[in-house]
């Protein structure tokens, strides 16, 4: 500042910065190339002097760094310069732009420097005048402010736009230090604010053994830690359904590592355009260079051509950016995935813990709303409805809600509340692609032969010991697939296949979806199989029953190949049984003509349940089943007669008991066989 105020060539003050004056234009000719203006021929006792302060000062703050470091203190500028791998000329720069946002008589200094009291902030012409002496390294230097450089690439400086020159050159171009850099520098650890609306971060303060994962899962991350020190920039692709732990094991692996985490929710970035969110991702892995985080982006399976174009573009093309240890968390597979192969990515699957664990947690999250019930209870729970850790805690939070609306002075959780409250936390995406029906019917609505009704039994039997039979006495290692049940209804229509399904749905407190399969069968190649793949992938998290109606549309029998649609045909089919096989739940097929229905694809179901049309003594029963006890009848129904004469299914009984109440309601006030 002294050496420029020696050099003012104006010839008039008055008019300084406004034009450029013959002496100016003499002056610029003569100065060496490279050199600022004001040290030419500049010879001051008194900038000597300050000169010598300045070094003075220089090594008294080093000295001062030095004892910072021997007792275990590191300064946030030291961090800066390791943590971004700075330069001291890099270090030199921000501290002169940050002069400015410290103390407002810096701005008054840069525009004198500059030659115009409007130009506040440095340019980087100014930076290199006053950091450097020689043309080369002038030359040299200019390279620490392109935009690959880590002082821009990583946004600690910014350019500042100037309205009055729309396209200035490199070194006409004006800085400013970031707000975030600013306020780190001056000791905050707030967040960055334009990352608020869709970031957090977690001091985590987990261990594996607080975890409800299963054991060999525990073992191999800690295996992980021991073979896998250098962590950084390493990817770990966490799979689960939501609510299986797959955050809790990436902190309690942060934890080991002595990290904190910072939580990307990609379903908060909300933007359009490729530069807006290059910008957000370059903000959230300077953030995680700033404190050392590791990343977790949550939902990265939702990120698709359909979600945000941009934004996907733009992860992938960043994603070589991210500084650390980084997780991406997916309910299910990214069909991206294999864009990021060329990174250290290691794809770990985080199943659903067992039934036990499952009961486990049941009992923890029940002790909290001041609940207990018996572990066998717990278990048959568990057992019905596969519900993850994080979901189980949801789930008896809201029972106990429904407990409190349902009775506000016992507030009791009941089974009856448990198990709605599990039907509410399942999947419900399934009502968009089947109808769902609430079940009505009980036990003693439906007639079918004895053996038929201990085969209905039996389903709800698989249900509720499964887990004894596959976790506990270990079948579940000597089956691959089809842990689930198949199960075919065969018999005419009106027979009882819809109740009978209805009745078990109601037995074991599960929903019950219908399917139509001819409405799921397209012509068009592919699309059944389109279809089928997404009605099975939601009800792997509804815990529901799947109910395919006209079965015979899909499974008739094979005929000779002929054309491509014979084959497609036989292809649609295969893949609704291997779906089927997959499937741990319960699958119902009803058909009303059984022999229409190929036997090969029969043997491959678990049971058959033929229902047969009802015999004389069947109809006697379901005429006196049918009505309500509120109904009101004439002493003289005849329903032996009805029985006897009438040789009709359960279906068409039912719709003559409702006809005839409807007129009975407009006639009399009783059902009197006139009606019937």
């Amino acid at each position: 500042v002294i050496a420029r105020s020696r050099q003012i060539v104006a010839d008039d003050e008055r008019f300084r910065g406004l034009y450029i004056s013959e002496q100016d234009v003499d002056a610029l000719m003569k100065e060496p190339f490279g050199h600022p203006r004001w040290l030419r021929n500049h010879h001051d006792d008194n900038a000597t002097v300050y000169l010598d302060t300045y070094q003075n000062i220089a090594k008294c703050i080093s000295k001062k760094e030095e004892e910072s470091r021997k007792h275990g203190i590191t300064l946030r500028l030291s961090l800066l310069r390791e943590r971004f791998g700075l330069e001291s000329f890099d270090i030199d720069a921000l501290l002169i732009c940050l002069a400015g946002e410290i103390d407002l008589r810096y701005e008054r200094l840069y525009a004198y420097l500059q030659d115009d009291v409007t130009k506040k902030r440095p340019c980087i012409d100014l930076v290199l005048n006053l950091l450097v002496s020689s043309p080369r390294e002038r030359l040299s230097k200019r390279e620490h402010f392109a935009p690959t450089s880590p002082l821009i690439r990583h946004r600690l400086l910014e350019y500042v736009e100037d309205t009055s020159t729309p396209k200035p050159s490199l070194l006409a171009t004006y800085l400013k230090i970031d707000d975030r850099i600013t306020a780190y520098l001056l000791g905050s650890d707030e967040l960055d604010a334009r990352l608020n609306q869709f970031s957090r971060t977690i001091d985590c303060q987990r261990n594996f053994s607080s975890l409800i994962i299963e054991q060999q899962l525990k073992n191999r991350m800690q295996g992980l830690l021991q073979k896998w020190p250098d962590t950084n920039g390493s990817v770990l692709y966490l799979q689960g359904p939501y609510g299986v732990g797959k955050q809790p094991l990436a902190e309690a692996l942060c934890s080991q590592l002595g990290l904190s985490m910072l939580v990307i929710n990609l379903d908060g970035i909300l933007c359009d355009d490729h530069v807006a969110c290059q910008s957000l991702l370059e903000l959230i892995y300077r953030e995680a260079r700033l404190d050392n985080y590791a990343i977790f982006f949550k939902g990265i399976d939702q990120l698709t051509e359909e979600h945000s174009r941009a934004l996907l573009d733009a992860f992938i093309a960043t994603f070589n950016e991210r500084p650390s240890l980084t997780f991406l968390s997916a309910d299910s597979q990214w069909k991206h995935l294999s864009q990021l192969q060329r990174f250290p990515l290691l794809v770990i699957d985080v199943p659903l813990p067992d039934a036990q664990q499952r009961a486990n947690v049941w009992q923890q999250a029940l002790l909290a709303n001041q609940i207990q019930y018996e572990q066998r209870e717990l278990i048959q729970l568990a057992s019905k409805y596969k519900l993850t850790p994080g979901k189980i805690t949801e789930a008896a939070g809201t029972a106990s809600r429904l407990a409190h609306w349902h009775d506000a002075k016992m507030a009791e959780i009941s089974l009856k509340e448990l198990h709605e409250a599990c039907r509410l936390h399942s999947n419900q995406k399934l009502s968009e692609l089947a109808r769902k029906i609430p079940p009505k019917y009980r036990w003693r609505d439906i007639v079918l032969p004895q053996d038929r009704l201990e085969q209905l039994r039996d389903i709800c039997h698989f249900v509720k010991y499964r887990s004894r039979v596959y976790e506990e006495w270990g079948f579940d290692h000597k089956l691959a697939l089809g842990k689930g049940l198949n199960v075919l209804f065969a018999g005419p229509s009106g027979t009882g296949k819809t109740m009978a399904a209805d009745i078990i749905a109601g037995e074991l407190g599960l929903d019950l979806y219908k399917i139509d399969l001819s409405t799921v069968v397209s012509k068009y190649i592919g699309e059944t199989e389109k279809n089928l793949s997404r009605i099975f992938s939601e009800a792997e998290t509804s815990n529901a029953i799947l109910f395919f109606d006209e079965a015979d549309s899909l499974f008739g029998k094979r005929s000779e190949v002929k054309d491509a649609h014979d084959r497609y045909a036989n292809i649609e089919t295969g893949y609704l049984l291997q779906r089927m096989e997959e499937y741990e739940g319960i699958v119902i097929l009803a058909t009303n003509l059984r022999k229409n229905i190929d036997e090969a694809f029969v043997r491959r179901l678990h049971a058959t349940i033929d229902f047969p049309f009802p015999d004389e003594v069947d109809r006697r029963n379901i005429w006196e089943r049918i009505w309500p006890e509120s109904t009101p009848r004439a002493s003289g129904l005849d329903l032996d007669m009805m029985a006897k004469r009438f040789e009709i299914t359960g279906g068409n009984i039912r719709n003559i008991a409702l006809a005839a109440a409807f007129l009975a309601a407009d006639d009399t006030d009783e059902v009197n066989m006139v009606h019937i």
